[in-house]
């Protein structure tokens, strides 16, 4: 049995969502709130194995109430469910614990798939909220590929790297550029620490995503 406590400041659409889950079997509801601290006070004295939560809700914001759940009860699941979707929320709440963000014009049966995916220990998210997700990777992507640029005093580094994607050694990447094998590893940190690499096949893999060798 899946106990639940659904938190939500809209008597109504607590109803409703009260109703579509006494439909599974499996399903039971424990508790309602209506904001945020009387969640956190709920799960002090109730066993309850998944809050569906709105973001927003007043005295304490969703996005602080998931915070506190991930601290003080870990074993609690968090599926947060809103009206907005937009990359802000959605990452903010995943940050603090949540394993899945559906929205609130989700249909019944999407719905409790959501609740015992999540109870499952899986993540869930709606269609729409994936593809916002997706975008947000896709943005960070672009703005770290572009802090990755070479800026022009990187010029030296840049070359050494170029070598070592050509699998050239420390001394022969010193003899080809005319430097001291002490000036290849003095490159060759900066370049692990501005990339964020942990070894010479994570800076060539790091380059070539990025076009750095170009």
């Amino acid at each position: 049995m899946i106990n639940i406590l659904i938190a939500d400041d809209h008597t109504m659409f607590v109803d409703g969502m009260e109703s579509i889950l006494k439909t599974g079997a499996d399903l039971f509801v424990s508790g309602r709130s209506y904001d945020g601290p009387s969640v956190i006070v709920f799960l002090k004295s109730h066993k309850v194995d998944l809050v569906l939560l709105d973001v927003n809700l007043p005295g304490m914001s969703g996005i602080e109430v998931c915070k506190e759940i991930n601290a003080s009860f870990p074993d609690v699941k968090v599926l947060a469910i809103s009206m907005f979707n937009e990359e802000s929320f959605v990452s903010e709440i995943l940050n603090h614990g949540a394993k899945g963000y559906i929205l609130k014009n989700t249909g019944r049966e999407e719905l409790l798939k959501a609740i015992r995916t999540v109870a499952g220990g899986e993540s869930y998210f709606s269609k729409d909220v994936t593809e916002t997700i997706m975008k947000g990777l896709m943005n960070q992507r672009k703005a770290s590929a572009k802090s990755a640029a070479f800026p022009q005093n990187f010029q030296g580094a840049k070359e050494v790297l170029k070598l070592i994607a050509q699998e050239f050694t420390t001394q022969e990447i010193a003899d080809n550029l005319y430097i001291s094998l002490k000036t290849v590893e003095s490159h060759r940190s900066s370049l692990l620490s501005k990339l964020n690499a942990r070894n010479s096949v994570g800076l060539v893999r790091i380059a070539m995503e990025n076009h750095l060798l170009e």
